[in-house]
C-alpha cells in the first residue's frame, strides 16, 4: 500500500473552506469515480472518499485542509501522479483565495496611510 498525506494551511474560515472542499470533493467523485461522504462536525469536516483501491479522509478545518490517502497495491504504483493531480486541483481551488488575500491586505495598507494623512490635517 502506499500513502499520500497532504496538508494546506489556509485563512478561509470554516464556511468558505467547506465550498472549497466539496468544490474539490466533486471533482474527485467525477475525475476518479470516488465515493464521498460528508461528517459536518461544529469545528470542522471530515470527508471519506472511496472505491476500489482507494480509502482517503479529508479533514475540513478553518484554518487548513488535511489529507489522507491509502492506495492499494495497483494504483499504489502511480502514488506519485495521484498525489501531483490533487495537489494541482486543490491549489487551483485555493488559488482564487490567496490573490484575493493580498489584495485585502493592500486596501487595508491603503486605509491606514489615508487615515495617517487625515491626521496629519
Amino acid at each position: 500500500m502506499s500513502d499520500i498525506v497532504i496538508h494546506r494551511e489556509h485563512r478561509l474560515g470554516l464556511a468558505r473552506a467547506r465550498e472549497i472542499a466539496r468544490q474539490w470533493a466533486a471533482q474527485a467523485e467525477e475525475k476518479f469515480g470516488l465515493d464521498c461522504r460528508v461528517e459536518e462536525g461544529q469545528d470542522g469536516d471530515i470527508m471519506r472518499l472511496r472505491r476500489a483501491g482507494v480509502d482517503a479522509t479529508l479533514t475540513v478545518a478553518a484554518d487548513h485542509f488535511a489529507l489522507q490517502a491509502k492506495l492499494g497495491f495497483l494504483l499504489g504504483a502511480f502514488a506519485k501522479t495521484i498525489e501531483a493531480e490533487i495537489q494541482k486541483n486543490l491549489d487551483q481551488l485555493l488559488a482564487p483565495q490567496a490573490r484575493k488575500q493580498p489584495a485585502a491586505r493592500k486596501t487595508a495598507a491603503a486605509s491606514t496611510k489615508q487615515a495617517a494623512a487625515r491626521r496629519k490635517r
